[in-house]
């Protein structure tokens, strides 16, 4: 698995937030030269809906979820919308609605509902060890459009209600290794109904995950910027967990910024070997075969208490947050503790399905510079 279009970066902030590669000449190199695509377009549109019916049922069945519907749009003064990172960098879409109203509803669209979920929590009564999941869809206005990053955002959002003694790392990982055998159990699955799937040129994914705290990877690759320490540690385990994002690692970033009201980063917790970290959450990244890159598939954790809200919301500089619906309920004990989080479906079917583009399995906008690559390399991405 050779380190496929790793540049020296010296500014380790330059990663932090701002999700896509931002160089087209960059794409043009690290697109496959040799790609041929395994299913038609016809085929892999029957395919994503058997492999979404899979997820579906298998991450109700181990989690003990349910489907609810989910808002498209939010009253912006609720402070329930995503603010993915905590730098400012990715605003959501706005607009005024209302036909009538003297004073018309500030509404934005969701960037993705991962603070709508805890609220749903209790509007939908649900009691310890039961949680929801929506087939939320999201616009994320400021990400640079390249082969795994879009403006239009799928995503299996879920949550479910824990209890206070299940607030640790053991119990973190027993989640992810159970979303990690809805992973394999999807590809099995559709690898026996597309057999040309099984490709001796790209292999499948492992049977286990590899947990590892931010701490110990930057420990490894000290020197590395986030992005190509998530290169390098992927080259040594093609499927990683990787635990602790949002708090400042010992060389003063944080591995990488992680907003400050949902995800609990601040708790102190211990590695394998004994060394003091922090924070109870993750993302699952893989290597992806096809475009012999990192490649995350979902963002997940424990959820904040108001103990710890209001430490994360002090280190951001965003305690005025607290006068917000959303995180009032939490410093009130108005809606129940939880776990959650966003698995996204595109990402998840583009390696599946074994494609080098996100663009092949959902359809949404692309520059004009960016579907001329994909068309040279024979990628070809839906209209």
């Amino acid at each position: 698995m050779p380190g496929k279009g790793v540049t020296t970066m010296l500014d380790k902030t330059e990663d932090l937030a701002g999700p896509g590669i931002g160089n087209y000449n960059e794409i043009k190199n690290i697109l496959p030269q040799d790609y041929n695509f395994i299913l038609s377009k016809k085929e892999t549109q029957k395919a994503i809906f058997s492999v979404k019916n899979y997820i579906e049922e298998n991450l109700c069945n181990e989690l003990n979820l349910m489907r609810v519907e989910c808002p498209l749009i939010v009253d912006k003064d609720s402070g329930v919308n995503d603010y993915l990172d905590r730098d400012g960098s990715r605003t959501p879409v706005e607009f005024k609605c209302g036909l009538g109203l003297e004073k018309p509803i500030q509404t934005q669209v969701v960037q993705a509902v991962t603070k709508w979920k805890r609220m749903a929590l209790k509007q939908f009564n649900m009691k310890s060890d039961e949680g929801l999941y929506t087939d939320m869809r999201a616009i994320r206005k400021d990400y640079f459009l390249d082969h795994d990053h879009s403006s239009y955002v799928d995503q299996w959002d879920w949550e479910k209600v824990i209890t206070p003694d299940l607030r640790n790392l053991d119990y973190l990982k027993d989640i992810v290794s159970k979303i990690w055998k809805v992973f394999k159990g999807a590809e099995k699955f559709i690898q026996n109904q597309y057999p040309q799937l099984k490709s001796e040129k790209y292999e499948n994914l492992p049977d286990k995950l590899t947990f590892l705290h931010a701490e110990e990877i930057l420990d490894m690759y000290p020197d590395l910027p986030r992005k190509q320490r998530e290169t390098e540690i992927l080259q040594k385990h093609s499927a990683v967990f990787i635990i602790g994002i949002g708090w400042p690692l010992e060389d003063g970033y944080p591995h990488e910024m992680r907003a400050a009201d949902y995800d609990d980063w601040v708790t102190e917790t211990v590695s394998n070997n004994g060394k003091p970290m922090h924070g109870l959450n993750g993302d699952i990244l893989v290597w992806n075969p096809v475009t012999q890159r990192r490649h995350e598939l979902t963002s997940m954790g424990i959820r904040v208490t108001k103990e710890t809200l209001n430490k994360q919301l002090e280190m951001s500089g965003q305690l005025d947050f607290l006068d917000m619906p959303y995180h009032k309920a939490i410093l009130n004990d108005e809606i129940p503790l939880s776990i959650g989080g966003g698995i996204g479906q595109s990402r998840l079917y583009m390696l599946l399905l074994k494609k080098a583009h996100l663009g092949e399995c959902s359809v949404t906008v692309w520059p004009k510079i960016l579907r001329n690559i994909c068309e040279e390399k024979n990628i070809h991405v839906l209209e």
